[in-house]
């Protein structure tokens, strides 16, 4: 997650496909490029891994993060670059809320926004297979539910399935949402938010 506005530099560092020649016609959903300094920095501060540039897991993890922003912040499906998924993917449940809701709502209770690092990758292209970390810290109310500032984060595996170009084709996530919302909610209400907005991420939900 980031705010609206352009990185420091005009660049991100772990991020392609924000900036230049090739996104000039790009539509940006807040009309802009995101800003991700703020959970750069947390990213910074608090990975467990700190992968060698060029290696398959940098490059997973780039594309990770890559794929994450282009879902949330390109309006369009032809200005997402890191995936060739079909336009009718969903990653909110309009029947319960839209994207913008979605995303206020989680900014609101993460306002430093989730970072997420790639911890490690058993199988490279075309079938990628890694386990990640996701975290924040609840520093605003989730709902009718107050603020405690500790962190929350959840383990997960996700396999990609790519083409020869390393664009996405196909996704797939294993973790379990419930001990996510447990970690900030109490047994009662984490089973209830569970069943009315899934992980609560709107881009993990809807996967």
């Amino acid at each position: 997650m980031a705010a609206a506005g352009e990185a420091s530099g005009g660049r991100d560092k772990y991020r392609s496909f924000m900036y230049g020649e090739g996104e000039k016609d790009t539509v940006w959903r807040l009309g802009s490029p995101p800003n991700y300094d703020v959970v750069n920095k947390l990213f910074e501060e608090e990975r467990t891994k700190e992968w060698p540039e060029g290696s398959l897991e940098e490059k997973v993890q780039r594309l990770l993060k890559t794929w994450e922003m282009e879902l949330i912040h390109k309006v369009r499906p032809e200005d997402q670059k890191s995936t060739k998924l079909p336009p009718e993917h969903r990653i909110y449940d309009p029947d319960k809320e839209t994207l913008e809701s979605g995303m206020a709502t989680f900014l609101t209770a993460f306002p430093r926004g989730f970072a997420i690092e790639v911890l490690d990758v058993y199988s490279g292209p075309p079938r990628i297979v890694f386990k990640f970390r996701h975290w924040g810290y609840m520093e605003g109310p989730f709902k009718e539910h107050p603020p405690h500032g500790k962190r929350v984060e959840f383990f997960g595996i996700c396999i990609f399935h790519v083409d020869e170009e390393m664009k996405v084709e196909k996704t797939e996530y294993f973790y379990e949402r419930g001990n996510f919302l447990a970690s900030f909610l109490s047994a009662p209400a984490a089973a209830a938010a569970e069943a009315a907005s899934g992980s609560g991420c709107p881009v993990m939900g809807g996967n």
